[in-house]
């Protein structure tokens, strides 16, 4: 079931596509956050997959500021160039409040059990990241967020279990970044990096071109797993 969030800071209102199990109860929240192309289907479909899982999933549209309700493709040149000017101009920081605003409403949610998870794509691996060194949500999984090497001075602040995959090939986040991730994250108790050997950027995306199936489903098996155990 469907549904949409409304969610008020301080400088307007963003909404979020909400996916809710079918059966009635108290669920867990996981907030999905959208690559460059917002909220697309790609992020509509994993919505859906984490309400078949039993959660109440919430999407934010974190473009909301410079091109709200945004649906990309990306098999469409000129969106990949929208996409791209619209994260050039995005500002980080507020992204984040924009998260810790999703993540306060999703815990007040009719079938909330109180529990929320964050998880993001590349620009939200990113702010999957810094959300995990600022907020106060209860787990966090990112995907090859790219740029996280540029914000490691603030792992120091997740206390909060994190799980970070990695792309080994990945065309925009090197092996020197991958190096300092690793550095930054494997040192803490609460944080698990997995690395997918020959993978490029985006391997779990449905239906991308470098996606790949076995790496995919291993990296969401991975996922779940954490999920279920931190936020059940």
């Amino acid at each position: 079931m469907s549904e949409n969030l409304v969610v008020r800071v301080t400088d307007g209102s963003f909404s979020c596509h909400v996916e809710r199990p079918d059966t009635p109860g108290a669920y867990p929240v996981i907030i999905v956050l959208q690559e460059i192309f917002g909220v697309n289907e790609g992020i509509r479909s994993i919505a859906r997959n984490y309400a078949m899982k039993g959660y109440i999933a919430v999407a934010p549209d974190l473009f909301w500021r410079s091109g709200p309700g945004l649906s990309l493709s990306e098999s469409t040149e000129g969106d990949w160039n929208k996409g791209f000017e619209l994260y050039r101009a995005f500002d980080m920081d507020c992204g984040v409040r924009d998260i810790a605003a999703t993540i306060a409403a999703a815990r007040t949610l009719a079938g909330a059990n109180g529990k929320v998870g964050v998880t993001g794509y590349c620009m939200g691996g990113l702010l999957t990241f810094l959300s995990a060194a600022r907020t106060d949500a209860d787990a966090f999984v990112a995907y090859y967020g790219g740029g996280t090497d540029r914000y490691l001075d603030e792992a120091y602040e997740i206390r909060a279990p994190l799980l970070y995959h990695l792309a080994g090939a990945d065309a925009y986040i090197g092996l020197s970044a991958q190096d300092a991730i690793l550095a930054a994250l494997e040192p803490l108790p609460n944080a698990w990096v997995h690395i997918y050997p020959g993978r490029d950027h985006a391997f779990a995306r449905p239906n991308g071109s470098h996606y790949d199936e076995n790496d995919a489903t291993l990296a969401i098996r991975r996922t779940d797993d954490f999920f279920l155990r931190h936020l059940r």
